[in-house]
């Protein structure tokens, strides 16, 4: 079979997974969020991964409700070309200590909010601390994440938990362990990650059903349209205005 015919059908098989194990998931995912959201809740989304910051926010048909939290560590300090020092290594966010706190201090997170974060390992630190510093803080956390290859690895959190073990709710995107799905022996390793299409099959389902919630609530969400749609601009601006005032 051609690889892309290989990589085809494990991809539906992966879609198929999610669909078969993760309904319950999202609709008590779904019950939560609206119920912050009605609340004057905010719902947040924080991926370390690669998708979700894009995907998720500001999307035709997506919800305005989707707040992206993004985060950066710069330092600007131009200098005129030297030699390398040795032993000096670039630093992660993950080893940034108080980072989780500090973001939580710095962002608009309050108790009572729900905080969605994605992590395909679901072991490094900084998305274990966070989620562990959000619940603290009273903010509902909920984990996307790769269920079967986290728990095929061992966490970095000094708490040794991993983020499918310390949030409110979980997930799976049902990437396989190494995320791969198409074995290539040509180049003794596999191609074609699953999980960032998996996310984000995960993540409009889950919109999808917030919606349905919002609806059932008597709440009628603001959702974006498309920006080539005539008169998307002054649509987008007055749902936006509604969304500010309403929260959902």
């Amino acid at each position: 079979m051609a690889l892309q015919e290989r990589y085809f059908a494990r991809m539906r098989e992966v879609l198929a997974r999610i669909e078969a194990s993760q309904k319950e998931n999202i609709a008590r995912c779904a019950e939560a969020i609206a119920g912050s959201l009605v609340a004057g809740g905010v719902w947040h989304v924080l991926d370390t991964g690669h998708m979700l910051m894009y995907e998720a926010v500001g999307r035709s048909g997506g919800l305005m409700a989707v707040r992206p939290v993004r985060v950066s560590v710069e330092v600007a300090n131009p200098a005129r070309r030297r030699q390398a020092v040795a032993g000096k290594k670039k630093v992660y966010m993950d080893e940034i200590e108080g980072l989780p706190r500090y973001i939580l201090d710095k962002s608009d997170m309050l108790p009572g909010d729900v905080l969605l974060i994605g992590s395909v390992s679901g072991i490094n630190i900084l998305p274990v601390g966070l989620a562990l510093e959000a619940r603290v803080r009273g903010i509902t956390t909920i984990a996307l994440t790769a269920v079967e290859y986290s728990r095929y690895l061992s966490s970095a959190h000094p708490s040794g938990k991993r983020l499918c073990e310390v949030c409110d709710y979980v997930l799976d995107n049902c990437a396989p362990v190494g995320d791969t799905l198409v074995d290539v022996p040509e180049l003794g390793q596999g191609i074609c990650p699953a999980s960032g299409i998996a996310a984000s099959y995960v993540m409009w389902a889950l919109q999808a059903q917030v919606v349905e919630d919002l609806l059932k609530r008597g709440k009628e969400p603001h959702v974006y349209v498309s920006n080539h749609m005539p008169g998307a601009d002054e649509r987008n601006k007055r749902a936006w205005a509604a969304y500010e005032e309403q929260g959902y």
